[in-house]
């Protein structure tokens, strides 16, 4: 379980400095490494909100 939540983080903070460049910059750095609208980008987004889920859920628990 230790090494889901270290994945999950991980890709919560790659989602959130990307949503930070979007903001900042209008700059997508996962559309650009893998196209915008393409299967791979689609599937880093799910797993980036699967992460904030899980990592969410393992938060309420803690407390």
């Amino acid at each position: 379980m230790a090494i889901l939540k270290h994945l999950a983080t991980l890709l919560a903070i790659i989602g959130a400095l990307n949503w930070g460049l979007i903001g900042l910059f209008d700059t997508n750095v996962v559309s650009a490494i893998f196209g915008s609208g393409s299967t791979a980008g689609d599937v880093i987004y799910v797993l980036v909100g699967l992460s904030g889920i899980w990592l969410l859920i393992d938060w309420f628990r803690s407390k």
